[in-house]
């Protein structure tokens, strides 16, 4: 069975004639091992759409957000981010990854630098921005994500749920068109959880375009535009939240909500 019989494109709820901002096709990846991990994956992501991609361990998820920004090459097929070919141009690389932010399971900041200059690191060395502005701007997005009053402690200072927020101001710096978020909360202690999902929304509603990678059941119902199951490399099922998680197609997403609602 193709994936395309195995999952029937879903129209967003973004209006007819969106912007697909990502345009991955036939995507093949293989570790040096010979173990196809992405097996003919295909999406869109429309310009302000939030995409909630689930699945069990190995099921390639986190390899395929990957490669939006080439953190992990691809051999087969194409991904596009906003009309630029992800390949083997470095420059191209580093356009698309000045347009995608991202945000890891582990928080991965700077711990002998502040909050403030974990945020303003990149935009002053990418962006080229004088100082000044980059902590104007630093400061405003810190507010946005609940945490300014912690702009001048150290990430060791700080419990995990404010270190992922730290770490969400800190992709946002650089202003990209995209956010990618892999599983965000897996590491954080439950009563953590709440805080940085509450973040996430918030973007939602100011219309960031985001893909993440989260078994967060009651997130995907409330901010997901659509929402993916993948397994074994290949994309199973999309659809709606409503459809998805009310009345999935197919057996395998019926097997794997099984166990999670």
């Amino acid at each position: 069975m193709t994936q395309s019989e195995m999952a029937a494109p879903v129209t967003p709820r973004n209006e007819v004639g969106a912007e697909a901002v990502i345009v991955a096709k036939d995507v093949n990846k293989w570790y040096d091992n010979g173990f196809h991990v992405l097996k003919g994956v295909s999406m869109n992501v429309y310009k302000g759409e939030v995409v909630v991609v689930m699945g069990p361990s190995g099921s390639g998820k986190s390899t395929f957000i990957r490669t939006f920004n080439a953190l992990e090459p691809y051999q087969e097929g194409s991904i596009e981010i906003d009309g630029v070919l992800i390949a083997n141009d470095l420059k191209d690389i580093e356009a698309v990854r000045r347009e995608v932010g991202m945000v890891f399971q582990q928080f991965n900041l700077f711990p002998h630098l502040t909050v403030l200059q974990n945020v303003t690191l990149a935009p002053i060395w990418v962006r080229r921005w004088p100082k000044a502005k980059a902590e104007e701007i630093a400061m405003r997005l810190l507010d946005r994500v609940g945490i300014a009053e912690q702009a001048y402690k150290f990430p060791g200072q700080m419990s995990g749920g404010q270190q992922q927020r730290v770490a969400i101001a800190r992709s946002l710096a650089m202003q990209p068109k995209v956010m990618l978020f892999d599983e965000p909360t897996s590491a954080l202690d439950p009563e953590m959880v709440r805080e940085v999902l509450d973040v996430m929304r918030n973007l939602a509603k100011d219309g960031m375009t985001m893909v993440c990678v989260t078994h967060e059941v009651g997130f995907a119902r409330e901010v997901a535009d659509r929402v993916v199951l993948m397994d074994g490399g290949v994309l199973v099922e999309e659809n709606t939240p409503d459809e998805f998680f009310s009345n999935p197609k197919e057996e395998r997403s019926q097997a794997f909500l099984s166990q999670i609602l």
